[in-house]
């Protein structure tokens, strides 16, 4: 089991960004890898904070990584090769329908929702 523990702070403009923290003693700094459909993703930085086993992670998410579907990236300790984290894109008309399909779903349940309470309200009066 790894000594790291990696929390996402947030993705903004092409970025994932999170906070690498070490439960152990060891100081060492940290060997991290990003995979994208098994090939390493390039341009990840990792920047050590004035308090000692903080780093900064941030990966950008390549333009050419991003096309219809989910597309998965994973985040792994090059040193035991454990998954620390992994977060995912959404992206196309693969999509869609599933969107689509909520949205009705939802506007029915309202719909439900409405006529019950009209008829709870002509009945309390």
């Amino acid at each position: 089991m790894s000594d790291w523990t990696l929390t996402k702070t947030r993705l903004f403009e092409g970025v994932w960004e999170g906070v690498l923290t070490r439960t152990g003693a060891d100081s060492a700094q940290p060997e991290i890898e990003v995979t994208h459909l098994q090939e390493p993703v390039t341009g990840v930085t990792l920047t050590e904070s004035a308090q000692e086993r903080f780093w900064l992670v941030r990966v950008p998410v390549p333009p050419e990584r991003i096309a219809d579907g989910v597309q998965t990236f994973v985040i792994r300790d090059r040193r035991t090769g454990e998954v620390l984290d992994s977060f995912a894109v959404l992206a196309g008309d693969a999509l869609s329908y599933d969107i689509r399909a909520e949205m009705a779903l939802l506007r029915e349940e309202l719909d439900l929702l409405k006529r019950a309470f009209r008829r709870h309200c002509l009945e309390t009066l």
